[in-house]
């Protein structure tokens, strides 16, 4: 029943984006799939952890925008505070996910921000909508689609959030480098993104984070090799539906019935946990964005986009991997418990 929970969040979502017309659709697509993905059942802490961190970074965000941006050194520092506390957050189960949304929403926020041309208020307020939009789609899944109750037992158990993607508590010495390090490459990243003109890149920024989601040297690197298959995966099947299509993509209803075959068996490949789950929430995110922001029917394609994003996304994440292997070496060094001193 997951593989359908997921399924129905992702078509669900896709639809209401094509009925209102929402900017940034894959927003409202992938949001809901990533609390499916983590409870078998309806969690209301989860869901307001994830709804409370975006609507709490996008207020950061632009207050930090609207008293710092003409003085870069202050905004600097201000987000350096921001990507520190959302960090922090990142290293303990109970925020994990107050951290991690606000750490990714908050640096595609800034990147787009930094452009003059760029609309802040309808962002802000699409990004409101989609986040509240998780409480019906969430629920409409966990609703048609109830997981058998067998037991309380296996209830309580299957429903508390599962946090393997979260940091894995270590010693102080280990959450001092994991802090480290996801600070480090947050504002890497976000100085390479305000210095050059990569507003088309979110999927590439986004990767840079879902690279550093588990705060591990080693994690990372795993992540790294499982975002690049997945987005193949994905950028594959966005081509199939641009290309199967063809004259016909402006037809909503033969769009969204394409989307929905394509995503079902990334569906099932995140319901299946273990390194599948990594393949499948990385080609949705592939599939999603690219058929929500670029495509227009009958207008525009996605297809250079699609190519694009591929292409960038891999270089994104192999850039990404060097750089946390260079502060990696770095934090060992400088950061060492007091029995490791020789």
């Amino acid at each position: 029943m997951k593989t359908m929970r997921l399924w129905f969040a992702c078509v669900f979502g896709l639809a209401l984006s094509m009925v209102f017309g929402w900017s940034y659709g894959f927003f409202v697509v992938l949001l809901p799939t990533f609390i499916i993905a983590r409870s078998d059942y309806w969690q209301w802490g989860l869901i307001n952890q994830m709804v409370v961190g975006i609507i709490w970074v996008s207020l950061e965000v632009n207050f930090i925008s609207g008293f710092f941006q003409p003085y870069p050194l202050l905004m600097t520092v201000a987000v350096a505070i921001l990507f520190l506390s959302k960090c922090i957050a990142m290293t303990k189960p109970s925020s994990y996910l107050f951290g991690f949304t606000g750490l990714l929403v908050g640096s595609i926020a800034l990147n787009f921000i930094s452009y003059s041309s760029f609309d802040s208020e309808d962002f802000t307020l699409t990004l409101w909508v989609s986040a509240l939009a998780i409480y019906p789609i969430c629920g409409l899944a966990y609703y048609l689609f109830a997981e058998p109750v067998q037991a309380e037992d296996n209830k309580s158990q299957h429903g508390k959030p599962q946090a393997s993607n979260a940091a894995v508590q270590h010693d102080h010495i280990g959450l001092l480098r994991q802090i480290a390090m996801g600070w480090t490459i947050s504002m890497l990243a976000f100085v390479i993104f305000q210095f050059g003109d990569l507003m088309d890149s979110v999927s590439a920024q986004a990767s840079i984070f879902i690279v550093l989601t588990p705060m591990t040297f080693i994690g990372s690197m795993a992540a790294a090799k499982v975002r690049i298959i997945g987005t193949l995966l994905g950028c594959i099947a966005g081509m199939v539906i641009q290309l199967g299509l063809s004259s016909w993509a402006n037809n909503g209803l033969l769009f969204l019935m394409a989307f929905a075959i394509a995503v079902g068996f990334f569906a099932w490949l995140l319901a299946s946990g273990g390194v599948k789950s990594g393949f499948g929430f990385s080609a949705m995110s592939a599939l999603a964005v690219p058929l929500t922001t670029a495509f227009q029917p009958g207008q525009k394609d996605a297809f250079f986009s699609i190519l694009y994003r591929f292409s960038s996304i891999t270089f994104t994440v192999v850039l990404t991997s060097l750089a946390i292997w260079i502060v990696h070496c770095v934090l060992v060094r400088l950061i060492k418990a007091p029995n490791e001193y020789a």
